[in-house]
C-alpha cells in the first residue's frame, strides 16, 4: 500500500523491544514544536501502529500539503532544515542520513518547479513534518542494526489529488521524480498511496527492489496509514536473517558489436556500470563473413532488465540485446577503512561459504604508490594482514 513516512517509521518502531522507551526518546530530541506518539490501530482486521506527528500540536492530515504549498505561510530553505537536523541529540549517522534524505525531495522540488535547490523554500509545519518523520526513521535504522534493506516495487495508487497548486496527478510530480529507476505500480487503489517522504527515504535506504529474499524472519511491524481504503492501508515490514552467501537469479543481457570503436565501447561499458550493472564485460568474437567483432554483456539484477537493455541498445549500435536468466552464488561483500602505515584503505571484504577475504582496493593501493614512489608490489607487501583487519 505505498510509502509514506509515518507508516514507515511506525512500522519499524514495533520491531523494537521496548517500543515506549524508544518514543519518549524521541520525544526528547529538541525538534522545536514536535511531538511524536505511537498510537495503536486497526486496519481491515489487521493491527498496528499509527505514528502521530504533531507539530504545534496538530497533525498533517495530508503529507502533499507540506511539498506542494499548504496552508502554512512562513518558509524554510534547505539550509535552514540542514541546521536544525544539525543541531538534533543524534548520532552523525542519524544527522548524515537524515539530510541526504531531504536533499533528495529538495532535488525532486527543484526540478518540479524549475528553480534551483536554493531557491525551493518548504512550508515550515509540511517541513517539520516530513523532518520528523525522516529523523524517526533515520534513528530506527540505526537502533536495528540491519545491514541489508530491501523493498518490494512501490504501489503509487493512481487518480489526482488537490493542493494549492491545484489538482495533480497521482503520483505527485515530486514523488515521480524521486520514483525514478525504481520499480512502481499504479494498482487499483485510486489516491494517493506514496508519498515524497516516503519516496525518499525508500530511494536512500533500499539497495534491492523486488520480491522477499530468502530469509528467517523474526520480527514483523506494521506501520498504519490515516486512510481507509478496501485493501488494508499499512506498510509490513519484515526483520529477519538470511543465509550468508545463498543464491539468486540475475539477467544476462549481451549483444553483438561489429561497428563501433574500443573507445565507444568502453564508454557503453561504463555507462551501463554507473547505471548500477553488477558487471560488465566485453570478449572477441568472429561474426559472420569472419568479421571480427566484439560481445557485451551486462549482469544486472531481474527488475533492472527492461532498463538496462533500453541501455545498451541506446549506448550501442546493436539492433536487440538477448536476455538469459542465470543462478549466481555470492560471498556478501562490504567496504571497510582501515588504517594502515600508509594512512586509511578502503577494504574489500567478503564472507560466505566457510571463507571470508580481504582485498585493498585498487585505487587506494595505486594514489599510495604514487605519492610514495613505490610499486603496487611493494604497497601490497607491506600493508600487512593485521591492517586491514
Amino acid at each position: 500500500m505505498g510509502a509514506a513516512g509515518d507508516m514507515l517509521g511506525a512500522a519499524l518502531l514495533e520491531l523494537l523491544p521496548a517500543p515506549e522507551a524508544f518514543e519518549a526518546r524521541v520525544n526528547a530530541l529538541g525538534l522545536s514544536g514536535v511531538t511524536f506518539r505511537a498510537v495503536k490501530s486497526e486496519k481491515r482486521g489487521v493491527s498496528g501502529t499509527h505514528m502521530e506527528v504533531l507539530v504545534h500540536g496538530e497533525e498533517e492530515g495530508a503529507e502533499h500539503d507540506a511539498h506542494h504549498g499548504g496552508h502554512h505561510h512562513r518558509h524554510r530553505s534547505l539550509g535552514d532544515i540542514e541546521s536544525i537536523i544539525g543541531s538534533l541529540s543524534v548520532s552523525d549517522f542519524v544527522k548524515e542520513n537524515a539530510i541526504c534524505v531531504y536533499k533528495l525531495i529538495a532535488e525532486a522540488e527543484s526540478s518540479v518547479h524549475g528553480k534551483s535547490v536554493q531557491e525551493v523554500h518548504f512550508h515550515e509545519v509540511g517541513m517539520l513534518d516530513a523532518v520528523a518523520d525522516i529523523v524517526l526513521f533515520c534513528m530506527l535504522i540505526e537502533e536495528l542494526g540491519v545491514s541489508r534493506i530491501m523493498a518490494s516495487p512501490i504501489h503509487t495508487g493512481y487518480g489526482q489529488i488537490s493542493c494549492a497548486h491545484g489538482i495533480l496527478p497521482v503520483p505527485a510530480p515530486a514523488t515521480a521524480y524521486l520514483l525514478k529507476g525504481i520499480p512502481v505500480y499504479a494498482g487499483s487503489i485510486e489516491g494517493e498511496l506514496c508519498t515524497p517522504t516516503g519516496a525518499a527515504i525508500l530511494k536512500h535506504f533500499a539497495g534491492e527492489y523486488g520480491p522477499m529474499p530468502l530469509m528467517t524472519v523474526e520480527k514483523i511491524g506494521y506501520g498504519m496509514g490515516m486512510k481507509d481504503f478496501e485493501a488494508v492501508n499499512c506498510v509490513r515490514v519484515l526483520l529477519g536473517e538470511s543465509s550468508v552467501g545463498s543464491g539468486a537469479d540475475i539477467l544476462e543481457l549481451s549483444c553483438n558489436i561489429d561497428d563501433m570503436t574500443a573507445e565507444e565501447i568502453s564508454f557503453a561499458a561504463d555507462t551501463l556500470f554507473q547505471a548500477g550493472a553488477l558487471d560488465v564485460f566485453e570478449e572477441p568474437i568472429i561474426m559472420k563473413k569472419s568479421r571480427p567483432g566484439t560481445k557485451l554483456t551486462c549482469l544486472c539484477r531481474c527488475e533492472e532488465e527492461e532498463r538496462m537493455a533500453a541501455l545498451m541498445i541506446r549506448e550501442t549500435e546493436t539492433l536487440g540485446v538477448r536476455v538469459h536468466t542465470c543462478r549466481r552464488y555470492s560471498m556478501e561483500r562490504e567496504i571497510r577503512t582501515a588504517d594502515t602505515a600508509y594512512g586509511p584503505v578502503r577494504v574489500k571484504c567478503s564472507e560466505g561459504f566457510g571463507i571470508s577475504r580481504k582485498k585493498p582496493e585498487y585505487e587506494d593501493v595505486a594514489r599510495i604508490a604514487r605519492e610514495k614512489g613505490l610499486t603496487l608490489r611493494e604497497v601490497r607487501e607491506k600493508t600487512d594482514a593485521q591492517d586491514l583487519s
